[in-house]
């Protein structure tokens, strides 16, 4: 009779410890092989468990991804909201910029698990997914442009900024780099970027 080994048992968790589990491992599975390679069997296999184990937490795949984006939403949109600082000075618009830019590359950098699953949604990825996305890209989009409104308009009629338009760029440029980051690192020289993008809003300071 062939030998069949089980999977051990699960040893007994708390009840929030095993979703904190599950969520890490999920989170594991989406950074290091994409949304499409999640499925239960895969986020079980990760932790370590059975699949009745991750049954015993979510109903099913969706809710275990929501729970994830989540957690993930409230960490990252927190993370980001604090470094994008509102109001600076209109005089030091460009140098504001370009420390953001630095300390936005050092907040990926010291977690990048934290923005994979944000920033890296190639195919495969749910559409649910893509949705939650989207709109968390407006909230911080929206932030940029109450962040530059001021400060454009303390500068006078004699730019043509539109702050709205600006922070559109910013985010599509925000997004690209930070793919390359996670990436391609070695690909990205970030004093460039960080004097790029200040020095494109300093070329036309009147």
């Amino acid at each position: 009779m062939a030998d069949r080994r089980r999977r051990p048992y699960a040893p007994r968790m708390p009840p929030d410890a095993r979703r904190e589990q599950l969520l890490d491992a999920a989170l594991q599975v989406i950074a290091r092989d994409g949304y499409a390679a999640v499925s239960i069997e895969a986020v079980a296999r990760e932790a370590d468990v059975t699949r009745p184990v991750v049954y015993g937490v979510f109903d099913g795949l969706t809710p275990l991804l929501f729970a994830l984006l989540d957690r993930q939403e409230q960490r990252a949109l927190g993370r980001l909201t604090q470094t994008i600082s509102p109001a600076p000075d209109p005089a030091d618009l460009a140098g504001h910029l370009t420390r953001t830019v630095r300390e936005l590359v050092a907040m990926l950098q010291e977690d990048p698990q934290l923005w994979r699953p944000i920033f890296l949604t190639h195919g495969g990825t749910p559409a649910a997914v893509l949705e939650r996305v989207d709109r968390d890209r407006e909230v911080v989009r929206a932030r940029i442009q109450e962040t530059l409104e001021p400060a454009l308009a303390a500068r006078g009629d004699a730019t043509t900024l539109d702050p709205g338009i600006v922070s559109h760029a910013l985010v599509g440029m925000g997004e690209h780099f930070a793919r390359l980051l996670l990436e391609r690192p070695e690909d990205v020289d970030v004093d460039a970027l960080a004097a790029t993008v200040g020095g494109l809003l300093a070329a036309v300071r009147p």
